[in-house]
């Protein structure tokens, strides 16, 4: 069962923030926008709407070894 967070847009938020916001990927945009069938894909959101924002696990990383900026 996915678990979400509950986000209320702000004037001028867009998508690729909210998914470096909460996931430090913008890849993620789609994960975000699937997960909002309501909200329109439009360079920016009205500000007000309340999105669901999905949970996901981060994944393991290797930082053994890693410079300190890596980590």
């Amino acid at each position: 069962m996915t678990q979400y967070l509950k986000h209320i847009t702000l004037e001028g938020q867009r998508w690729d923030q909210l998914a470096w916001r909460y996931y430090r990927d913008v890849s993620k945009i789609g994960l975000l926008i699937e997960s909002n069938p309501h909200a329109p894909i439009t360079p920016t959101l009205p500000s007000g709407m309340t999105l669901q924002i999905p949970v996901i696990e981060r994944a393991a990383t290797q930082t053994h070894g890693a410079p300190p900026w890596k980590r």
